[in-house]
Formats: C-alpha cells, structure tokens, sequence
C-alpha cells in the first residue's frame, strides 16, 4: 500500500507539533523516521494512521484521502504500534495479540477458527507461542513489546506504522524485529532512536526536526555528519559498514549546535530502491 501526505500539519494546544510534511512511501518500502525527541516523529505516525485528524493537509492510503474513512476502516489497512500500550485489564498474551482481529468481526461474536490460526501465526513470527497462555500482567518489558508487535501482525494490514517500536528489546530481540520488518512485503515506516539500526534495515530514512521534513534518501544520503552535528546535536564519526551502510559511532556531544540554514529543501532520490512487491 501506498502511503502519501500533502502539506501535513497538526497542532497541540495552539503549538505546531507537525509542519507542512510531504511524503511518498511506496508500496513495500521500510521507512525509518529519524530525528530527536521533540521533533515530531510520533504526531506524524499519528496523523498517518489516523489517530489525529490535522489541522491542514491530507493523508492518502493508495491515492485515497481516509479524511472521512471510519476507524474499522482504516485499521483494516494499517496497524499502529505505540511506544507503550496495553490492555485496560488484565488478559492472557493470546488474548491481547487477538485484539488485532477487532475490526474483521462484526458484533460481539468471540474469535473463530480463522482469528486464532492468525494469532498462533503473529505469535510464532515475535517467537512468544510459548507465552501464549501466560498473564499480561506478568511479561517483561521487552515481552510485552513484542506481544504488541504480534498484535499488529494479527491486524494483517497492509502499512506497519511503529513508534520507537524497538525500545525495551534487549539486542536480539531488536535485530530479530529489525529483519521482520525488513523482510515483510507490507509497507512499513518506523520511528527508531538508532540511527546505525535504522540504516542497516531501512530502504529510505526520513529526518525530521521541530515538526518539518529535513531529508528523504538513501541512508548514506540522510546519515550526514552536518545532519548529526546540526539536527542530533553530536560530534559523530560515520563508517560503513559491511553492507555498504553507514555505521554511526559518537564521540560526545556538541555543546552548541552549528545554525540551521535559513532554508533547506528535502533531497528527492532520483529513482526509489528495489522494492518488495506488497498488494493492497
């Protein structure tokens, strides 16, 4: 599926938290959306799954704007992940994964044969089938992480859109994740905190700072040293790494960030990546 945004913009009590964002995420593509904590990473994946409705622009799923699209709608399109989420009381690990079924069912009927081979499938994809009778109450951080990722795949959706979706997991668990998403066929966009992670399994990294769009490219493309001293505010040295990925290493922090240029318009690749052939 194809995920779009025109002139994006969306406000919190009166303070622009998103700024006239445009993108173009193709169908297959993984997306990582960098930048710092304020930046505005979250308000925009909101925006995209339609969980806040903007001030200004549109968002499209395939060339069609979801501004009057019911939420079952959209959530049998995509799936969201959060940072931190959970069930409001407490239920079993196979329970909660089968809250992704939610918007195929109509009335109060319980999960048939087709919604628990789904969640058997989420769950053995995250590797927690061993967990599947166990009490959300009772899971680790990282445990309950990965129950939400599986939630998500139970949606079956054709776009993933995650929040940081890596914090918690130790670093397998964040490499094995890293590679789902990479290897899936949907489309996927996720906002990471680790920029080395993010270019080694992204196909195109989009950086963001205070609510505007800064770059969109290959990752040696966004993953400059004037972006990390200007926009993460860091004296970081960039290597490549086996795959032809830049690697970022930190040699501390900038006590004064250099000024940002008076305008700075975002880069365009001049043909996207082989992409994974998804259908919507």
């Amino acid at each position: 599926m194809r995920i779009t945004a025109e002139g994006l913009s969306w406000s919190a009590s009166g303070t622009p938290v998103v700024r006239g964002v445009d993108l173009d995420i193709a169908p297959g593509e993984t997306v990582g959306l960098l930048g710092p904590n304020g930046s505005g990473k979250s308000s925009l994946l909101r925006c995209l799954a339609g969980l806040r409705v903007p001030d200004a622009g549109t968002v499209r799923y395939d060339g069609r704007s979801i501004h009057d699209w019911s939420a079952r709608r959209i959530a049998r399109r995509t799936a969201f992940v959060e940072q931190d989420s959970g069930p409001g009381t407490d239920l079993r690990v196979a329970d909660v994964v089968g809250l992704g079924r939610t918007p195929f069912r109509d009335g109060p009927r319980g999960p048939d044969a087709t919604d628990r081979a789904v969640v058997a499938a989420a769950l053995d994809r995250v590797g927690l089938t061993a967990l599947a009778g166990r009490s959300w109450k009772g899971l680790s951080g990282g445990e309950r992480q990965r129950v939400h990722i599986a939630r998500a795949l139970a949606q079956q959706p054709y776009a993933l859109l995650l929040d940081e979706p890596t914090n918690h997991l130790d670093v397998k668990h964040q490499l094995e994740l890293m590679e789902l998403l990479a290897g899936t066929a949907q489309t996927v966009l996720v906002a990471l905190h680790d920029l080395t992670l993010a270019a080694r399994h992204c196909d195109r990294l989009l950086l963001m700072d205070r609510g505007r769009l800064i770059a969109s490219g290959a990752p040696a493309a966004v993953l400059t040293a004037e972006h990390l001293a200007r926009i993460f505010e860091v004296d970081a040295e960039l290597a490549t790494d086996s795959l032809g990925r830049p690697s970022v290493s930190y040699r501390g922090p900038l006590r004064a960030a250099p000024p940002a240029p008076e305008s700075e318009s975002v880069p365009e690749p001049a043909s996207l990546p082989a992409l994974r052939q998804g259908t919507s």
